[in-house]
Parts: structure tokens; C-alpha cells; sequence
């Protein structure tokens, strides 16, 4: 099969799973939520004066401080882009796993796992064009006149910054379920990982080289003003080139693992 097929098959197969969707309810209407529970705050708080008391005090604020939650649907994306290969078929299909037939109509597994990323990458996008937009107007409609903090290239430079974070942690996800060829581990421990207990803020406490570590580099590109524990943060730029080097050696290590081991 030749590549812009198997991309095609590719991106059929990720739409067609339930569990892709619930990734994008998770993004897309559930940071919608969240942005509509800060800018309420934000709000009220204003009107009441306490303004100086939040840690987002406006619209812009309000709408980024909801993209950890879009983080989690972009994990579960990567996960279940691989594991759903792994996963045994019903009984009326013959009880095999989807790898088989997906190895046979593309004997290349770099080809394979190339379509997957570019895949994952396609539908992570478009999910992160519609939601960080929407949160922003959102945020806008229910805070007001409060003024935003920063210009507006600053606000594109950070929509954009949120897609390329939640792309790069998808291709992680991916990577780490071709690995494990499991959906429960990596599902559980990134998701973790990126909205409750960041793995790399614990480290972050004991050495300042913490800050490389791929989600703690990638944070700045959406985040402006953050710190990580004991140590400087990258710049938008610099953070999202050691994420995306994460990113691209995870990829090649899933490669690797891929092309020598039995399906």
C-alpha cells in the first residue's frame, strides 16, 4: 500500500474509534467547561474587587488555564491510535487484532507508524483549532471589559504554542503505547502525569535540570510567567525544540521496537 493510502487508512481507522472521540469531547467541551468555571471567577471576582486574588485575572488568562485538560484528550489520542491495533477483535470477526491486518496491506511498519503519527497529528490539530479559539471568545464574552494582559501576537503565538504542545504529547502517547503495546499503562501514567501530578515538577524540586524534561520544556509555549521548581524556564522556542526532540526520539526508539519484534 502505498503512503498517502496508508496515511488515508490511517486517519479512517483513528476517526472510526469511539475512544478518539471521547478524546476530543475531553479537549474540545470539556476545556470549554473549564473556561467557562475561570472566567466566572474571573468575573466575579473583578466586580467584587478580589481581582489580585486569582491566579488568572483575564479573558486570555482564563482560556489557557484550561489547555491541561485539552493535554489529557491529546495523550488519550496517541494511546489508542496504537493500542486499538492491539486490541482483540469480537468473535463474529474472527477474535484476531487489527495489527495483523494492518501489517499485511502495509508490510512497511516505519510506513505504518509514520501514517499513525501524521495521523494522530492531523486530528489533534484540528481539535486544538476549534477549541483554543472557542475558549478564547468564550472567556471573552463572559469576562467583559476586564483588559487582557499581553498584545495580540502574544495570543496567537500562545494558540499556536497549545496546538504544537498537545501534538507533541500525542506523538509521545504514541510512541510509549508502541512500546508497551498497551493502552492501560501509558494511558494512565501520562494522564496522570499531565493533569495531576507532573512527574517532571517532582524532579524539578530535587535538580533545575528538570526544565528538559519534555512536558516541564514544552509548558512556556502556552504558559507565559511560569517557573518550574528550583530553576528558570525555557523560552517558548527552546522549549518547544527539546519537546519536539523528545517527540522525534520517542518516535524513532517506538521505530525501532516496532521493526524487530513480532506483531
Amino acid at each position: 500500500m502505498s503512503g498517502a493510502r496508508t496515511l488515508r487508512a490511517e486517519i479512517g481507522k483513528l476517526a472510526a474509534l469511539p475512544a478518539a472521540w471521547v478524546a476530543v469531547a475531553v479537549a474540545t467541551p470539556g476545556s470549554l467547561g473549564i473556561t467557562v468555571l475561570n472566567a466566572a471567577g474571573v468575573r466575579d471576582a473583578v466586580a467584587a474587587g478580589e481581582g489580585a486574588a486569582l491566579g488568572c485575572t483575564s479573558a486570555v488568562e482564563a482560556a489557557f488555564s484550561a489547555v491541561p485538560l485539552g493535554t489529557v484528550g491529546a495523550v488519550v489520542l496517541g494511546v489508542v491510535a496504537m493500542s486499538s491495533e492491539y486490541t482483540p477483535n469480537g468473535a463474529e470477526a474472527g477474535g484476531g487484532r487489527q495489527v495483523t491486518t494492518t501489517l499485511a496491506t502495509t508490510p512497511s511498519r516505519w510506513r505504518v507508524l509514520v501514517a499513525k503519527a501524521l495521523a494522530v497529528s492531523a486530528l489533534v490539530l484540528v481539535t486544538a483549532a476549534v477549541t483554543v479559539p472557542s475558549c478564547l471568545v468564550v472567556a471573552r464574552l463572559l469576562v467583559g471589559d476586564v483588559p487582557d494582559v499581553g498584545a495580540p501576537h502574544e495570543v496567537v503565538a500562545r494558540t499556536v504554542g497549545t496546538a504544537v504542545y498537545w501534538v507533541l504529547t500525542a506523538l509521545l502517547a504514541l510512541a510509549v503505547s508502541v512500546v508497551t503495546r498497551s493502552g492501560l499503562v501509558p494511558l494512565v501514567v501520562l494522564v496522570v502525569n499531565s493533569s495531576t501530578v507532573s512527574f517532571s515538577l517532582l524532579v524539578g524540586r530535587l535538580t533545575p535540570l528538570a526544565r528538559f524534561l519534555p512536558d516541564a520544556a514544552g509548558i512556556p509555549l502556552f504558559a507565559r510567567d511560569w517557573e518550574p521548581p528550583g530553576g528558570v524556564a525555557l523560552t517558548p522556542l527552546a522549549g518547544g525544540l527539546v519537546m519536539a526532540v523528545w517527540a522525534v526520539g520517542a518516535l524513532a526508539v517506538a521505530g525501532l521496537v516496532l521493526t524487530r519484534r513480532d506483531a
